[in-house]
């Protein structure tokens, strides 16, 4: 008896395949390329997008409802759900925005700032000197921070933490701290107010450092609101010792 002929893997495929067609059957689908896998393609959300708007306006109410219930319970007593349930969500729909009490408080600081640079910029005579200006940007600053006195502690506490999501959210405050800083310097350096070899980057940098050092003991109630706003002033006519043009 003779063997029938070995049919090759890639003879039984293509047979496959044409015995499908011939009876209307589709093929099955093609498996995903490599290095594709479990990906999926979603075009971004347009800027008029209803789900963006959305989310907005859930997120403003959920720092609304975060910020009476810092001032009411402090940041222990205020959970999470609790805030959720103040901003009429439920309690697991809280996660699809925020991931932490201190995320909250770390917004709540950038919002601050925000303001503060808006009230400078309504206010600022650019032709000023740039240390006068400087002064004047953290007066301004202060002011805010003192207003609600007892959201900011626990705020400026909040960004000692090391958990990554808030440690994220404290560097790009740091960040657009540094670059607020460095634009009132920019100006300074074209007024020809700052020596020619300053470094505008680390300069910001030292007056950030400066500020946040003033700021830690009156956070912790250990100096009254005058003496945090004169260390600041104090931080900056030091500086300015340095990198002024009359010194250089």
């Amino acid at each position: 008896m003779s063997t029938p002929p070995t049919m090759g893997l890639s003879s039984a495929s293509s047979s496959t395949q044409a015995n499908r067609e011939n009876r209307g059957v589709a093929p099955p689908p093609k498996p995903p390329a490599a290095g594709n896998l479990g990906e999926t393609s979603r075009a971004p959300l347009r800027a008029d997008d209803g789900r963006l708007a959305r989310g907005r306006r859930s997120r403003a109410r959920i720092r609304e409802a975060a910020g009476s219930l810092f001032r009411e319970r402090g940041f222990d007593g205020a959970t999470l759900r609790a805030i959720a349930a103040r901003a009429g969500m439920g309690a697991s729909s809280i996660y699809r925005h925020v991931q932490s009490k201190e995320e909250l408080l770390i917004e709540e600081l950038s919002e601050m700032q925000e303001e503060a640079w808006t009230q400078f910029r309504k206010l600022d005579d650019r032709n000023r000197p740039t240390a006068d200006r400087l002064r004047e940007f953290f007066d301004v600053q202060h002011e805010l921070l003192v207003q609600d006195r007892d959201l900011t502690t626990i705020a400026l506490r909040a960004t000692t933490k090391t958990e990554a999501r808030v440690a994220k959210r404290v560097l790009k405050l740091y960040d657009r701290t540094i670059g607020l800083l460095m634009e009132i310097l920019q100006r300074g350096r074209m007024k020809k107010d700052l020596a020619k070899d300053v470094d505008v980057l680390e300069a910001a940098r030292l007056l950030f450092h400066i500020t946040n050092g003033a700021r830690i003991p009156w956070a912790n109630g250990m100096v009254s609101d005058d003496a945090c706003r004169e260390s600041i002033h104090q931080g900056v006519d030091l500086l300015f010792r340095g990198i002024s043009a009359e010194t250089g």
